[in-house]
């Protein structure tokens, strides 16, 4: 699967997503206010086959440690999204924006934190070291693209939460637990490369 296959999907009609998406008895807090964020789900052509670039979270950190994450975080004054997933990936992986041919977007993912985040989707055509921003990423790592492209290797998983049950997908590879927002936004994707 090339970047044209990519950027095909991409251009299909979706709705948002959302950690509320498996759990109806869990629904945003009214008059939330959500703050914009971004991450890049980087595409890496690989000789074996696309690969996607994804990151350990340091253990250390005080929100979502040593979780499996996309490199991103919280949209700046004057950048829109893209910019700001390219940013973020310059500094937690260091990915050379130039590097990078963006394809397009996912609809935003609302997150129980109270984020609403934009997956820009951007193509590695050529050499890329991937090195950890230390303290907050402990591993840059891949995963191919077709694990996380079939629907079909996802499941739903739950956990306590909150005083009942929240369900949520994900999609592991090797050592790797793929869950939560993340996996939310990987399995729209596949839904559209499945389209």
């Amino acid at each position: 699967m090339g970047p044209e296959a990519l950027a095909r999907a991409l251009a299909r009609p979706a709705r948002p997503s959302s950690d509320y998406d498996l759990n109806p008895g869990f629904g945003p807090p009214e008059g939330r206010a959500l703050r914009a964020a971004a991450v890049l789900v980087a595409v890496w052509d690989r000789p074996g086959g696309p690969r996607l670039v994804l990151t350990k979270r340091g253990t250390g950190l005080r929100h979502h440690p040593g979780q499996v994450a996309f490199p991103g975080g919280k949209v700046e004054a004057g950048e829109d999204a893209a910019a700001c997933a390219l940013r973020e990936a310059r500094e937690e992986v260091a990915l050379d924006p130039a590097a990078v041919a963006v394809l397009g977007a996912l609809p935003p993912h609302e997150t129980v934190t109270g984020f609403a985040v934009t997956p820009v989707v951007g193509w590695i055509g050529g050499a890329f070291a991937p090195r950890p921003e230390a303290g907050e990423v402990e591993e840059v790592f891949t995963v191919p693209l077709a694990h996380v492209a079939d629907p079909a290797r996802f499941r739903v998983e739950s956990r306590a939460w909150r005083g009942g049950v929240r369900r949520y997908y994900a999609v592991p590879w090797g050592p790797y637990y793929i869950w939560g927002a993340t996996a939310r936004i990987l399995r729209g994707l596949a839904d559209r490369l499945a389209a």
